[in-house]
């Protein structure tokens, strides 16, 4: 329940105050003065937009806020948004004058998502064009599926979620057949790039051992030749010569000879002994380094030609022998992808049809709970006509197949004949304004019927109907205020209307008051005392305030009510 709705520097309203009661609230004033201001700002509570220059000239920001009673459903929010303790939540919306709003929970910054997921459970709103809305398609499918119950919102949920996947196969499905296409092609091109490189098998440092290995044989005979001069400097063969090693010989003999006498001799006679010992040592590794030195025949060619092949696999897939190893990787991994393509294909079809046995059995399950809940939604609606001035007004609501989505795979139709001997037709096509304002109200009367569960326990949204009357008058206005007051014996109601008839009923009734004194116009909302009532019924039955006839009869109104 609404209990406080406080709004300033909204349109015309400067500030206003309204202290809600149980029960039917109603709200009169003269065309223009601002009554719809008021439905605004209750839809910015449930996170609706804001319009653009809807901050009074002159005022920085508008403020809205509603203080409600906190109803079992939101109970969960506690801790979260509300306090561990709240008995109560309250919702307030900031406007700027640049467009920009700030939405609050409980004093708390919070976002218009939040706004509108928790008004869900606190308001439920019928605007002055909502009736308008019963003429297309989508609404009247969304009207039947309330009806089914709040598992039918389950299944829609289920059967969106089952589109959409089979959606994104479909997508999936045309990549890979456009990939089939072109797969050949580019499998060739790339067994042979792998061919190339796999069947040269390069190694990580092949290139820089392989020019080494050139080089040397390229002055193989200088390598020879320089190694044996220095093996015989040091150790000559022929028998007369005498080499750098016999020389040391000979040094190492006199020093030793006179060995134990001066230490620092004894260290030089240990260092000709090393030196002695080398040169003999690089004698033989000089002679055996010459004798190994060959050039085998082709050697060099053969070097020649790897270098060559390298270096133009190097050329085609990289600078380096890493980027060609790199390129290979990423060639395999893709002729695998390719090579897969048609096994993914299969087993794309595959998935695609039992996406598709998913969806029908989700489409299934709502048209069966459509064409149980369509005949009774027919006959709840006949019976609220009855008492709405149609009592001889046939309704149903009507089911035929169409192409499945995320709603399902039906389309809904609600026909009316308002009048004996008229043959059913759909509501766009027959139904005048007053009548599509009172098939709104009927089916809103049955909603609430269906929500609480045939009246076995209390629904907490305060229902708001924002001149839903239009179009009507007479007996038919009094028979919609019964109706309305009806609701209003397990819910609390708020009705804008222009009906004296309507008003009349009303557990507490507010006046919207333009004044016009100021060089701004502005507008008070007024709670009417009993005293006020029959005035402002005078005035909506378009009488001046004097006359007799027209006091009298809203007095009578008042007391019929």
């Amino acid at each position: 329940m609404l209990h406080e709705l406080h709004v300033e520097n909204l349109l015309l309203i400067e500030r206003a105050e309204l202290d809600l009661a149980p029960g039917l609230n109603v709200l009169t004033g003269e065309t223009g003065a601002g009554k719809t201001v008021l439905a605004h700002a209750l839809d910015l509570l449930l996170g609706g937009r804001a319009r653009p220059g809807i901050v009074r000239p002159g005022a920085a920001e508008a403020y809205v806020e509603g203080r409600f009673a906190l109803p079992p459903a939101l109970c969960g929010e506690r801790g979260e948004l509300l306090a561990a303790d709240a008995e109560e939540i309250v919702l307030a919306r900031r406007v700027g004058a640049d467009g920009r709003t700030r939405a609050y929970v409980g004093g708390r910054s919070a976002n218009v998502a939040d706004l509108r997921r928790l008004g869900e459970s606190l308001l439920a709103f019928y605007g002055q064009h909502e009736h308008r809305k019963l003429t297309l398609a989508a609404a009247q499918l969304e009207i039947l599926d309330r009806f089914c119950g709040p598992e039918q919102g389950a299944r829609r949920r289920a059967c969106a979620l089952a589109h959409e996947e089979l959606r994104l196969l479909h997508g999936e499905l045309d990549e890979l057949r456009d990939l089939a296409g072109a797969r050949e092609r580019e499998l060739d091109l790339l067994a042979h790039e792998l061919a190339e490189i796999d069947g040269a098998a390069p190694q990580d440092g092949e290139v820089e051992r392989l020019q080494a290995d050139r080089e040397r044989l390229r002055r193989v005979d200088g390598l020879r030749a320089a190694a044996g001069f220095a093996a015989q400097a040091l150790a000559p063969e022929a028998p007369d010569a005498v080499g750098a090693g016999a020389l040391l010989a000979d040094a190492t003999a006199r020093v030793d000879a006179l060995a134990g006498i001066d230490e620092h001799l004894d260290e030089l006679a240990a260092r000709c002994r090393a030196l002695q010992i080398e040169a003999e040592d690089v004698a033989g590794e000089l002679a055996r380094y010459g004798e190994g030195l060959h050039a085998e025949e082709g050697a060099l060619e053969a070097i020649e030609e790897r270098l060559e092949l390298l270096e133009r696999l190097m050329r085609k897939y990289g600078p380096t022998l890493a980027d060609v190893h790199e390129h290979a990787t990423r060639a395999r991994a893709r002729h695998e992808q390719l090579a897969g393509a048609g096994v993914a294909l299969e087993q794309a079809t595959a998935r695609l049809a039992e996406a598709e046995q998913r969806l029908d059995g989700h489409v299934e399950a709502l048209r069966g709970a459509r064409e149980q809940a369509a005949p009774l939604l027919a006959q709840a609606v006949r019976e609220q006509l009855a008492s709405l001035a149609m009592p001889d007004a046939r309704f149903e609501a009507q089911l035929t197949g169409r192409d499945s989505g995320p709603t399902g795979g039906d389309a809904v139709e609600l026909l009316i004949a308002p009048n004996p001997g008229v043959d059913l037709a759909p509501l766009r096509e027959i139904a005048s304004g007053g009548e599509l304002s009172r098939i709104m109200l009927a089916l809103s009367t049955v909603a609430s019927v269906q929500e609480l569960g045939g009246g076995e326990e209390e629904h907490h949204a305060t229902l708001v109907f924002d001149e839903v009357d239009a179009g009507i008058g007479g007996h038919t206005a009094r028979a919609v205020g019964e109706r309305l007051r009806e609701l209003a014996a397990t819910r609390q109601v708020l009705c804008i209307t222009h009906l004296p008839q309507i008003a009349s009923l009303a557990d507490r009734h507010f006046s919207v008051v333009k004044d016009t004194s100021a060089e701004t116009t502005r507008t008070e909302v007024l709670r009417l005392r009993q005293s006020d009532v029959v005035a402002e019924i005078v005035r909506m039955l378009g009488a001046s305030e004097g006359d007799a006839s027209a006091r009298r009869h809203a007095r009578e109104l008042l007391k019929a009510a």
